[in-house]
């Protein structure tokens, strides 16, 4: 039980913080928000995950990458080609040349469905290619550059052009792609429904869900020795070198989890939205992403969380107030934040509210044992 408690939960803060943030997706906002609104956090949420796996990489690991999009994008197009199959049946594409292929293969007068296409009929492999598909590009860029002992800005840039590079590949590849416009029209989940009002209800519950199961596994990850190892290559990488360990491995596993968890973050924004397209891919939402951890403090895992919803909502008020200046408002958060707040969110409740915290739950802890002793008492000398 106490090791559930100290290193899934992360002690009497940690689960405090994770049930208020439990409460905050599972009961306050499905009551207060309507369907419409409600799909919109969930749709937050999702890049959420790449805030949370940028906390792990960025935050305990001092790997920054600029190239979270790329995962997240494909994720989200391992999930869209399977949805984009299941919706280009011969009976619903009737109307083509080619029946039985996605709409966009048939403008582009591809005749036949291409060879790694077809795997994705499968919903397991599909579920399969989300977890595996992103680490295996996240191993092979990370052991070219890991193991040279590229890092720092270096990397960043490096992860940045791949994000380019990835984004011009699938514009350019229209026919197999979608292009520019991506993959849409996508309507069922195995023969689910997902476009229905209770379909998005229970996809929202299902990513956050997934969310709160993510930041467990990343929690315990954390406490443990390899957590320990990954602060101390973040701070003195060459003593941790000259300790005996391959500080290449280390940095080529946190990056390929970090990976992973923005990869289900992508699939399961193509399941809320409905649509994958390169531009949650590129450059432009990968540095977002980074920003997301910034605002929420790039230390604290629950803070990302906090971080994604604000500046997205923030992103959504702002240039539905104001459609001319919303970027410049944007621009200006993102610099007070730095500037004012390093530490995000996370650091404003460590700085603000934890004091005034820990003042009460030690009173109502005391309050508690004297309770429990005194009812203790009483039993003893009704006993007596």
């Amino acid at each position: 039980m106490n090791t559930f408690y100290d290193r899934w939960l992360g002690g009497r803060q940690g689960a405090i913080g994770l049930l208020l943030l439990a409460l905050l997706i599972f009961i306050i906002l499905p009551v207060f928000l309507d369907i419409y609104r409600l799909n919109n956090v969930g749709k937050y949420l999702t890049y959420a995950f790449a805030a949370v796996s940028l906390v792990m990489l960025w935050g305990h690991a001092g790997i920054l990458s600029l190239g979270q999009g790329i995962f997240f994008g494909v994720g989200g197009y391992c999930m869209a080609m399977y949805l984009k199959l299941e919706a280009s049946d011969p009976a619903s594409t009737a109307r083509q040349t080619t029946p039985g292929i996605p709409d966009f293969m048939d403008w582009n007068q591809i005749t036949q469905l291409p060879l790694f296409w077809e795997p994705f009929h499968s919903l397991p492999f599909t579920i399969l290619a989300i977890f595996v598909v992103p680490a295996v590009l996240a191993y092979i860029v990370g052991a070219a550059m890991f193991k040279r002992r590229v890092g720092g800005v270096y990397f960043a840039i490096i992860t940045q052009a791949i994000a380019a590079i990835l984004t011009i590949l699938v514009v350019g590849q229209q026919g197999y792609t979608g292009g520019i416009n991506g993959i849409t029209d996508l309507k069922t989940l195995h023969g689910w429904n997902i476009n229905t009002d209770s379909a998005k209800y229970i996809l929202y519950y299902i990513n956050g869900v997934l969310l709160v199961g993510v930041i467990l596994l990343c929690r315990y990850i954390l406490s443990s020795k390899l957590g320990r190892l990954l602060l101390a290559m973040r701070d003195k990488e060459d003593r941790v070198r000259f300790s005996g360990y391959d500080v290449s491995n280390f940095k080529i596993f946190v990056f390929s989890l970090s990976a992973i968890i923005s990869a289900i973050g992508g699939a399961m924004f193509t399941l809320q939205v409905g649509f994958m397209s390169p531009t949650f891919v590129g450059i432009v939402p990968s540095i977002e992403m980074v920003i997301l951890a910034a605002v929420g403090g790039r230390l604290s895992l629950i803070g990302a969380v906090y971080g994604a919803l604000l500046v997205n909502y923030g992103k959504s008020a702002f240039s539905e107030s104001f459609p001319a200046l919303w970027l410049f408002l944007m621009g200006g958060m993102f610099i007070g934040v730095v500037m004012f707040f390093p530490n995000g969110l996370a650091g404003l409740y460590q700085t603000y509210l934890k004091p005034s915290v820990d003042r009460f739950l030690d009173k109502f802890t005391r309050k508690s044992s004297a309770v429990k002793s005194a009812a203790l008492s009483e039993k003893k000398e009704v006993a007596e």
